[in-house]
């Protein structure tokens, strides 16, 4: 039985209209790579069915760039010339990434440390030695009580000890050991020497976990993370201590490795001071299973480790630009330098893949391969996103030369870490072409790197000698948050942001985070998607435009599919694809990062139209520190329900950081909510409107 007729679609009809004339007369058989791809925008346009086979088939036919893959030919390489393309294929070195990978993971970076130090003089040295200009690694205070923005700055932490140890028959068998695996102390552990037994409390996140249990002066085990019971277990019920062992973010193997320890973290400002050590899932059941036959577990913890005013160092450099009118705007590229040891893919891989970029983008330019760029080109590694927020509060005058970003967390995981690599877009806020720029070159790596496999012959393979030969099958993904891309589109800067990750990784922020797990190919890969899209925007002209605006109808496709397929209402899309055509104009002026929000929403009818202040600028959640929630508890206001709210494909966080960035002082709250429900799934109003009022409440919002 046939689905019932349903009326033809006007976003489908406007699609066939606008997309149909650059592909009139390029009608011919379609392969069965084709087909598929054909079957899945039928399956997109199911509600549309009564869809136009003329239509139909400009779909299908623009799939096939959007997909980075055409049987019939060999594509070249999109946007820049293809003896730029070959240059830069033929100098970047995915060896010579994994080899600064490897140096930098023998380092426990975390924030302020000695260890993040010394991660970042090598980085500089690297710079130097590489040729970079204004090599700098620049030094903000960081005492726990200065702001910048909205980063209350957290004060450095650094260890010299942490032994854990069982107390058996007078002698101590070792748990846990710093010197050993720096993951197992949790970041801002202060300084002790206890010794306490053991007692098993469940997950140790509610008062009810502890009912029966007398736990003053003793150690805890919980499977929660250690800041997330800190206050409970230590501030309420006096615990002494605290052993964890926290699983990593939900995935499908999830579990399937016992001896995974994953990195844990204590709350900086917590007034319940402690240490914690971090244990792998097979360790905890075995502590379990004798707590449970009755037996006392009684340890030794041993730490000297703790919280000092220090300095948050930035390292930055600079390949300048060649126009004197161009030269003051910057494309930047970004990474994170902190993590725990070894934190290879996360996020060394980041950090030596854009110091690749600078290494061959240098050295072409200096043998005469490359022209310099128009623009200036920096090269950022902060600290992750309290950095970035310090970097951008405290340099005001880099948040307004900087016109895009390359931002790369996660980019070499290799089959083992199960990584899917995306090229996430922006968000719904901040509609820009950058992103389809650089999807035009992860599609056609795509493409090279797929015909390489299937056939063992590409003119471009993009692979390193000691690589994975796999194809990159990067993914064309929606905005995510959860990394520094996240301070640079938040509307105080307005700057938008490529983002390159891998997406899952099984190892995350665990001891296993190794450099072995890391592919050589995919950094030479994610290096030259990113060395590309920098490039040809550093040098974006007049003449680049109908190259761009190539890109973008690609981009519009993907887009397009995915509204049809999650069913979201026209209007926020066809405002968005206006912003993203807009922005390709704005690109060329020199007007402030904030000012550069090319969506131009008619004026709400509701009265409450808010705007956001000047200060503070930055994220209300960033790292360590929540400035919504301490503020809203200092003004007495509840914690709002969207906070909490779960919607189709998005998370509280996420509306929440979205709907601060829709305020400009136009849109009111309906149109606000409209914008989030388009984006992330339906949200009530009135949810929307509490948390704007909150935020005036907490003096965000005028």
């Amino acid at each position: 039985m046939s689905a019932p007729a349903r009326p033809r679609d006007k976003r489908t009809a406007a699609i066939g209209e606008h997309l149909i004339k650059p592909f009139e007369g390029k009608r011919r058989r379609l392969s069965l790579r084709e087909e598929s791809i054909a079957m899945m925008l039928s399956r997109a346009a199911y509600p549309l069915k009564r869809i136009r086979v003329r239509d139909f088939f400009v779909l299908s036919c623009i799939s096939l760039l959007a997909f980075g893959r055409v049987a019939a030919a060999r594509t070249p390489p999109p946007l820049l010339a293809e003896r730029d393309v070959a240059a830069l294929v033929n100098e970047l070195n995915g060896e010579t990434a994994k080899k600064n990978l490897e140096s930098l993971a023998k380092f426990h970076r975390q924030r302020g440390s000695k260890g993040f130090r010394a991660a970042a003089e090598l980085v500089a040295q690297r710079a130097q030695a590489y040729g970079l200009s204004n090599v700098q690694i620049l030094q903000f205070p960081a005492d726990g009580r200065i702001f910048y923005g909205t980063q209350r700055a957290r004060q450095a932490w650094d260890a010299d000890r942490g032994e854990l140890a069982e107390i058996k028959e007078g002698h101590e068998v070792n748990i846990a050991s710093y010197s050993a695996e720096p993951i197992v102390l949790a970041e801002d552990s202060e300084s002790a020497d206890v010794t306490a037994d053991l007692v098993d409390v469940g997950d140790g996140t509610k008062e009810s976990d502890y009912a029966g249990k007398d736990v003053s002066g003793k150690i805890v085990l919980v499977a929660a993370q250690a800041g997330e019971v800190q206050e409970t277990a230590v501030g309420k019920f006096k615990a002494a201590g605290i052993v964890s062992y926290a699983q990593n973010q939900p995935t499908a193997w999830s579990g399937d490795n016992e001896n995974l320890i994953r990195w844990g973290h204590l709350e900086s400002f917590s007034p319940d001071k402690t240490f914690a050590f971090m244990v792998s899932l097979k360790t905890a059941r075995a502590l379990q299973e004798r707590l449970r036959l009755g037996e006392r577990i009684r340890l030794h913890a041993q730490v000297l480790a703790g919280q000092h005013p220090a300095v948050y160092e930035v390292v930055t450099a600079t390949i300048d630009g060649s126009v004197p009118e161009l030269k003051d705007q910057e494309i930047a590229f970004s990474c994170h330098l902190d993590h725990q040891r070894p934190g290879a893919n996360d996020n060394a891989s980041g950090c030596v893949t854009i110091l690749e970029v600078a290494r061959t983008l240098q050295k072409l330019i200096g043998d005469g391969k490359l022209a310099r760029p128009a623009r200036t080109i920096r090269f950022i590694w902060p600290p992750e996103v309290e950095g970035t927020v310090t970097l951008l509060n405290a340099k005001p005058e880099l948040a307004q030369r900087i016109k895009a970003v390359v931002h790369m967390d996660m980019v070499g995981g290799g089959p083992e870490t199960k990584a899917v690599f995306h090229m996430t877009r922006g968000p719904l806020s901040l509609p820009s072409f950058v992103h389809d720029v650089a999807w035009s070159f992860a599609a056609w790596v795509n493409e090279e790197s797929y015909q390489f496999a299937a056939t063992g012959k590409a003119r471009y393979p993009l692979i390193a000698p000691g690589g994975g030969k796999e194809p990159l099958r990067a993914e064309y993904s929606a905005y995510t948050m959860g990394s520094d891309h996240d301070v640079y589109q938040d509307s105080s800067f307005g700057i938008p942001a490529i983002y390159m990750n891998d997406w899952p990784d099984r190892y995350i922020h665990t001891n296993l985070d190794a450099p072995s797990n890391v592919d050589a190919t995919k950094l030479k890969r994610a290096a030259f998607i990113g060395a590309a899209s920098g490039y040809f925007l550093a040098n974006f002209s007049q003449r680049d435009v109908e190259a761009a605006e190539r890109a973008i109808a690609t981009g519009k496709l993907l887009r397009t599919v995915m509204s049809m397929e999650r069913r979201t209402a026209a209007g926020p899309a066809e405002e968005y694809e206006r912003g993203v055509r807009n922005s390709v104009t704005a690109f060329g002026s020199a007007a402030s990062a904030k000012s550069r929000n090319t969506r131009s929403p008619q004026k709400g009818t509701d009265s409450t139209a808010f705007r956001r202040v000047k200060e503070p600028r930055g994220p209300l959640t960033v790292f360590g520190y929540d400035y919504f929630s301490d503020h809203a508890k200092a003004a007495g206001v509840a914690t709002p329900r969207l906070l909490s709210y779960e919607g189709s494909w998005g998370s509280g966080a996420e509306y929440a950081y979205e709907a601060l960035n829709f305020v400009d002082g136009k849109r009111d709250a309906r149109q606000i909510c409209d914008e989030l429900s388009a984006e992330y799934g339906t949200v009530p109003p009135e949810l929307v409107t509490e948390y704007l009022r909150a935020l005036k409440s907490i003096g965000i919002l005028d």
